[in-house]
């Protein structure tokens, strides 16, 4: 029993060690791209996403309809025409890979991939205009290069305190760690994710209104994705939130974004 509070006590405080080593880490980066000063070990992005999109390429059949793949790229084209060209300024490569995955992907570089099993749940242009603007507001924000500096950071964080585990002669040590990467995961990298979606969500809802997509049907979409999806881990062990807490985040954005859509004169007509 001594062994076992002792190694519950070890856990907590090392999980507390590495969390504070982890954010401590991360406040000091976020200051430093506050202050402008730029990160010259940052990826290229862009290659990374190039790479990524030939390699889905390889491992996916692309779907043959030239129709269904005409009325991806008409919706995913109105959704890039408004991405700053800071961003990306180039032709956005779309492709409609044969999976029933429900799911679609963009990635830095101006690449966009969308699964047939999403065609199946989407039921409008509008539709899926919000999966595809949510999916292209991650690369505008910059999530996936967020991801990466934090990967590092609970990188570092583990490691510093297996070393600290090794300087101590504490036993039980692999136990231990797999505790803190587990602690690590719901500490930390989920909420972090969480957070990403939440803005994703909320600028892919303006940029689909900008576009001309209605964005009421965002909150259709997300109650289809929900009975879609009915076997899923809680919202606590999930980096994406649950659908009804998506939908109360829209609701709240709703009205700003039907004014920029009521303002398009010219609507998309990809359906």
């Amino acid at each position: 029993m001594k062994t076992l509070r002792q190694l519950k006590k070890t856990v907590s405080c090392l999980l507390l060690f590495s969390l504070a080593v982890s954010l401590s880490m991360n406040t000091s980066y976020l200051a430093a791209s506050t202050n402008g000063a730029p990160n010259s070990s940052s990826p290229d992005l862009s290659a990374m996403g190039a790479q990524v999109f030939m390699s889905m390429k390889q491992q996916y059949s692309i779907h043959p309809s030239r129709l269904i793949n005409q009325y991806v790229q008409c919706i995913s084209q109105a959704i890039t025409d408004h991405v700053p060209a800071s961003v990306y300024s180039g032709t956005w490569e779309v492709v409609v890979f044969d999976d029933p995955k429900i799911n679609a992907f963009a990635l830095p570089g101006g690449k966009i991939g969308v699964y047939t099993g999403l065609l199946n749940v989407v039921k409008n242009q509008d539709q899926l205009a919000t999966v595809i603007g949510h999916e292209v507001a991650h690369v505008i924000e910059e999530h996936s290069k967020e991801r990466l500096e934090q990967d590092k950071l609970i990188g570092f964080g583990q490691q510093a305190a297996s070393i600290l585990l090794q300087a101590k002669g504490v036993n039980h040590s692999a136990s231990i760690m797999s505790a803190l990467g587990l602690g690590l995961q719901y500490g930390v990298a989920l909420p972090y994710s969480r957070a990403h979606e939440k803005e994703a969500d909320m600028l892919g809802l303006e940029l689909m209104a900008r576009a001309g997509f209605n964005p009421e049907q965002a909150i259709d979409l997300w109650q289809n994705m929900e009975r879609a999806n009915r076997r899923k881990p809680p919202e606590f062990m999930s980096s994406h939130p649950a659908s009804s807490t998506r939908i109360l985040h829209l609701k709240a954005d709703m009205a700003d974004a039907r004014a920029l859509y009521d303002s398009v004169l010219i609507k998309p007509d990809c359906d």
